[in-house]
């Protein structure tokens, strides 16, 4: 959510960073209703007020018999006590509009974020490894022959519909080994704390990393009001909620595997065959609360530690910046690091690593005290996917494929697979 008071003090840059991601200017609206709130609110102190010094004067007239004057001044307090009520209500009703406007609004984006309409505007800004090269035509993963015993698509459909998978096997432990590798990494090498959260959350959480009101529809609400998460930024990142924490305290820098769930509203005919785009998926999601002054640093070192996860496993990759109108609600700026498919000839997404700034902790009301005293400000919080866990999956087949249908497996996975090195076209493990 943005700030009030910034509003009030530029709205022409306001207006001008919503151009930049395409939306319309909103800051006379917003001004509109702050200023109406503002005077509700004066008008129901001034009644207060007026209330206050009636009430004073009530008893003073009954002590001295002068009972007209005592009827007069307590028709004042009824009529002024009345008036406190509408003036409370109606900055109530303001407010709640001025909250619901400013929650449907955008984050701003840096002024380094590209501007730009749509992927074609994305700007890269890193490239390492070199795609894999193969003297037969490369597959998919799913046409694999190593892979189609244990990848089911048919059962899972009479399970549970379209964009489901049973995986089975020799897949499903070498897509539980892709994720153990990856927190152990996150753990060990890169400094985060290993977190198990639940996947059901009370909807103000969605509200406070920004996925409701506006994108309820991506997401799975249960019938007695619970949503199933879309990733365990909402978790990690509301952990914070509400909390003011010790400046010292910063960076909270925490790590999560979690099933993740999205209705893939919007998407209908995309992706379709295979395992690329699901409802029920999981990712290791990495997510930092940090001091301001910190918070694009940490970008950077967030967007570091999930390129290492996909070099150890020597996958090709390539790092764009999105530009301001193919960029996430909550972001600020956003890093989409994007894995070499041969199967596709072409290079698809597998993390975005974005920062918020004090977006979401102004919904949240997450802040820290500072070290050297003063009023609690604002912590900043990021959020990235370290890495989507069936996407790294499909990229380790894909790359790894041989001609006759086995998959040889990076050797950084070796350790996490008992030391077995390939899946073989009969779909074993050896």
């Amino acid at each position: 959510m943005h700030d009030i008071r910034a509003i009030r003090d530029n709205p022409a840059a306001f207006d001008a960073a919503l151009s930049r991601r395409g939306a319309e200017a909103l800051s006379s609206s917003v001004l509109e209703l702050d200023e109406a709130r503002r005077g509700a609110i004066h008008a129901a102190e001034t009644a207060q007020a007026e209330q206050n010094k009636a009430s004073k004067e009530v008893g003073r007239a009954k002590a001295s018999g002068d009972e007209a004057e005592f009827e007069r001044l307590r028709a004042l307090v009824a009529e002024k006590k009345a008036e406190v009520a509408e003036m409370q209500g109606r900055a109530k009703e303001l407010d709640a509009r001025l909250t619901e406007l400013l929650m449907g609004v955008p984050n701003l984006p840096y002024d380094d974020t590209p501007e730009g309409a749509d992927e074609a505007d994305n700007v890269e800004i890193h490239r390492w490894g070199t795609p894999a090269s193969f003297d037969f035509a490369p597959k998919e993963h799913y046409q694999l022959d190593g892979v189609r015993r244990g990848m089911d698509f048919e059962t899972a459909a009479k399970l549970s519909g379209a964009r489901f998978v049973v995986l089975q096997g020799a897949v499903a432990r070498i897509h539980r080994a892709l994720a153990q590798f990856m927190l152990d990494t996150h753990v060990t090498d890169n400094g985060l704390t290993e977190t198990w959260t639940p996947v059901l959350v009370r909807e103000e959480m969605m509200l406070g990393t920004g996925q409701l009101p506006k994108f309820g529809e991506d997401s799975y609400q249960t019938t007695n009001g619970w949503w199933l998460v879309p990733t365990a930024e909402v978790t990690l990142t509301n952990i914070v909620n509400g909390l003011t924490v010790e400046q010292d305290s910063l960076p909270r820098r925490y790590v999560a595997h979690t099933q993740c769930f999205r209705s893939e509203a919007g998407s209908a005919g995309r992706d379709t065959a295979g395992m690329l785009r699901q409802h029920q998926f999981e990712k290791v999601e990495m997510v930092s609360i940090t001091h301001p002054d910190s918070s694009r640093e940490e970008l950077d070192r967030m967007t570091g530690c999930a390129q290492g996860i996909l070099e150890r496993l020597g996958l090709a990759y390539r790092t764009v910046v999105l530009c301001t109108g193919d960029m996430g609600f909550g972001a600020r700026r956003t890093h989409d690091i994007e894995v070499w498919l041969p199967g596709q000839n072409a290079y698809r997404e597998i993390s975005s690593v974005s920062v918020c700034g004090d977006f979401q902790a102004r919904r949240m009301n997450a802040r820290f005290k500072p070290s050297e005293g003063g009023k609690p400000e604002y912590v900043h919080t990021l959020n990235g996917s370290g890495l989507a866990v069936g996407r790294c999956l499909i990229a380790v087949l894909e790359n790894g494929q041989q001609a006759d249908g086995s998959v040889v497996l990076p050797d950084a996975l070796h350790p996490w697979m008992g030391g077995r090195t390939t899946l073989t076209a009969d779909g074993e493990l050896i």
